[in-house]
């Protein structure tokens, strides 16, 4: 049995056969806050389809450091797990529940299939795809054309639409892991960041003023 919240979405878009082949293999699945869902090198044998929550996306470089590439959030899934999937690859990105979230969880067996015989499988698919890209040609941009403190901005920005709170619960340092800089740079940033009136700092929380 699928959940109302998947029918509410998708009953008016996907084929009904479709629907019935997704309730006859999906997994529901909640997974907490920092909890990481997939991980570098790991098999594939799913993919996670959110339906409430938001998950973002890491890559790794050689000496272990993260940067965060977007997030996915309710009707998302992510573009580089089908990828890796469709290759039959491992996994080349981690996957953190930046908030509480409800996955369906979709076995890969199933992508190839569906892409050939269900058309709004396939279109549903493109689309994901170009939205990832999409972000990340955002997060390339970000990187090579914003200074330190717009990324920053933009960073906290991102994450206050995607949990629904302009205060977002965070501390110096795991800004800076997923920023891939030093806490250092980051406290000081978001002081400059507060002293122009753009967020507001607290206890392990970050309230964004500019949305």
């Amino acid at each position: 049995m699928l959940p109302d919240d998947f029918k509410n979405k998708y009953e008016g878009i996907f084929e009904p056969e479709l629907i019935a082949a997704i309730a006859a293999v999906a997994v529901e699945k909640q997974v907490k806050e920092g909890e990481i869902l997939m991980d570098i090198g790991q098999p594939l044998l799913h993919i996670p389809l959110v339906l409430n929550g938001a998950i973002k996306i890491l890559r790794e470089d050689k000496e272990g450091e993260e940067l965060l590439l977007y997030f996915i959030e309710h009707g998302d899934t992510c573009a580089m797990t089908l990828s890796c999937c469709m290759g039959q690859k491992k996994s080349e990105i981690r996957a953190v529940a930046e908030t509480d979230a409800r996955l369906l969880m979709l076995p890969v067996s199933q992508m190839e299939v569906w892409m050939a015989e269900y058309p709004s499988w396939r279109r549903f698919i493109l689309d994901s795809y170009h939205s990832r890209m999409m972000e990340l040609l955002d997060a390339v941009d970000t990187v090579a054309f914003m200074n330190m403190e717009e990324r920053l901005l933009k960073y906290l920005q991102d994450k206050a639409m995607v949990t629904h709170d302009a205060s977002v619960k965070t501390t110096h340092q795991q800004i800076a892991n997923d920023m891939h800089t030093s806490r250092v740079v980051v406290s000081r940033m978001l002081k400059q960041l507060e002293r122009a009136g753009k967020i507001q700092l607290g206890r392990n929380q970050v309230t964004v003023l500019s949305l």
